[in-house]
């Protein structure tokens, strides 16, 4: 287990302080949890992708991001997992299976995919007939190179970095450890609110641009230094996130006025999330100052 202290979670809003959670209605209930989310200090601001946006990071500083992503985005599976093994029906249950499954290679089956390689394409950023962002794995067709680790490693192999030097439990950080089970805990708990709870707050944070800045940094950095680097990993979920923010609210809706929806819980989910993630990225950018690299 990672012995790191979370960064203090901020105080509820002057909304949340006063107002009992009882008397809300939806629509009033999604308006606070949004401001909660969306003005969060580490949605409003994260330094280390706005820092990162700016195409200056060096090879040094792109190993460590990409090492410290890496474990990130593998040990979201063990999270994924969970989540979908304590979905308490089974409409979440293949909610959950839709996301891991593409983790893993199943290829989304859409309608708008009319082609499908066997390769992932080397000339091109984003590959819709491919790895299209909508549609379901019902259907779909797995691939090895369209697992996300394996995409991901192509872009660590063009830093000069091999398969055994991402992607371990033991290649992370205390703080990226401390992220990835906070992760395990809140978004894959067995209690459905807090689960909901942190699962808002992931998608809506995910959604409100920290891939873009990402995406934005690497395109710098393809164009001006690196012009084989394969940054597709990026751009396309920079193209899926939006619309898991608009699952995140369907499901809120769905739970909203069930007999067991805690609504504090679904709150605590959410704020002990934004907490941990604010833990990972300030530990890049404390990183990143210090001059840490891989």
């Amino acid at each position: 287990m990672s012995t790191v202290t979370p960064t203090p979670i901020p105080a509820a809003s002057p909304n949340l302080q006063f107002l009992s959670f009882e008397h809300l209605d939806y629509d009033e209930f999604l308006e606070l949890m949004e401001a909660e989310v969306l003005k969060h200090p580490i949605v409003l601001e994260n330094p280390y992708t706005a820092w990162f946006s700016k195409g200056e990071a060096s090879l040094a500083d792109l190993r460590y991001f990409t090492v410290q992503f890496s474990v990130f985005s593998n040990l979201f599976i063990i999270a994924q997992l969970k989540k979908m093994l304590n979905a308490n029906s089974l409409e979440s249950m293949r909610s959950a299976k839709e996301i891991l499954a593409n983790e893993i290679g199943v290829i989304f089956n859409s309608s708008k995919r009319q082609t499908l390689k066997t390769n992932l394409p080397n000339d091109q950023d984003f590959a819709p007939d491919l790895v299209s962002t909508e549609g379901s794995i019902d259907g779909g067709i797995f691939r090895f190179k369209a697992a996300h680790f394996e995409w991901l490693l192509q872009f660590a192999e063009a830093l000069g970095l091999g398969f055994n030097d991402i992607g371990k439990r033991w290649h992370g950080s205390p703080t990226t450890l401390f992220f990835c089970d906070e992760l395990a805990r809140l978004y894959g708990s067995e209690d459905p609110s807090i689960a909901a709870g942190a699962s808002f707050a992931i998608e809506n944070w995910a959604a409100a641009g920290f891939w873009q800045e990402l995406e934005d940094g690497l395109k710098k950095i393809k164009n001006a230094r690196l012009p084989e680097l394969p940054i597709s990993f990026f751009t396309w979920h920079n193209r899926l996130e939006a619309q898991h923010a608009t699952h995140t609210h369907e499901e809120l809706a769905k739970v909203f006025d069930l007999p067991d929806f805690d609504r504090p819980k679904f709150l605590q989910g959410g704020r002990e999330m934004l907490a941990s993630l604010a833990v990972f990225w300030n530990g890049l950018n404390d990183a990143r100052l210090k001059g840490i690299s891989a």
